[in-house]
């Protein structure tokens, strides 16, 4: 079973930085589009940055030029990078296959002020 692991989530000041990583078990992990989403309390999802197969990127307006998704086919891991964090930030932080038809457990960040 196809599965996406998140981890590197945590607690961290205003200002600060956290690197999230998503290993997938996916022989095709190469092949696929890849995301990271987020949820605060209360809110919707909300897209937070896609990677394509072929590298090209894709970000929300409120994170572009503070997160960087990256990606490492040979170890099936996608990276989001996330710098300058604000408070509303804060929110579970998922890995997304495609368009959503897989999804990781979640990994929370809290930004403090």
């Amino acid at each position: 079973q196809v599965q996406l692991v998140e981890s590197g989530g945590g607690l961290v000041q205003s200002g600060g930085s956290l690197r999230l990583s998503c290993a997938a078990s996916e022989t095709f992990f190469s092949l696929y589009t890849m995301g990271w989403d987020r949820q605060a309390p209360g809110k919707q999802r909300e897209l937070v940055a896609d990677i394509r197969r072929d590298g090209s990127t894709n970000y929300a307006d409120s994170v572009k030029g503070r997160f960087t998704i990256s990606r490492d086919n040979a170890k099936k891991t996608v990276y989001l990078q996330m710098n300058s964090l604000k408070p509303d930030d804060t929110a579970v932080y998922y890995c997304r296959r495609g368009t959503g038809d897989l999804w990781g457990q979640g990994t929370q960040v809290t930004v403090s002020s």
